[in-house]
């Protein structure tokens, strides 16, 4: 078997206005979760698949839980297309020193 490593992100709008559409929300969240997504920012999640195999398993079982009323998309990429993200970051305050140097002077 031929291991090409994916990568879902799930972008999802679901409505929060009524304790039903709560309800629906929170049970959606705790299923993606459990399918192994974790949050990337808020309301886009990513899963980490070993082939396109476990892509079209997870498709499936997402598919059956979606909420009623609402927004949810998939995009399925190549972890090495995934890797290519630029995250880009306004001022970030921190005491933590952020570099790929070898040698930091303080």
């Amino acid at each position: 078997m031929i291991y090409r490593f994916m990568r879902i992100v799930l972008f999802f709008d679901l409505p929060a206005v009524t304790k039903k559409d709560h309800k629906e929300y929170s049970k959606f969240v705790k299923h993606i979760k459990k399918e192994g997504f974790s949050m990337f920012q808020e309301s886009v999640y990513t899963k980490l698949c070993l082939n396109e195999t476990a892509v079209e398993a997870t498709m499936k079982s997402i598919k059956s839980l979606l909420p009623a009323e609402g927004f949810v998309s998939c995009l399925t990429l190549t972890e090495k297309q995934f890797s290519s993200i630029q995250c880009l970051l306004g001022d970030l305050n921190t005491d933590v020193i952020m570099t790929d140097e070898k040698i930091i002077k303080l």
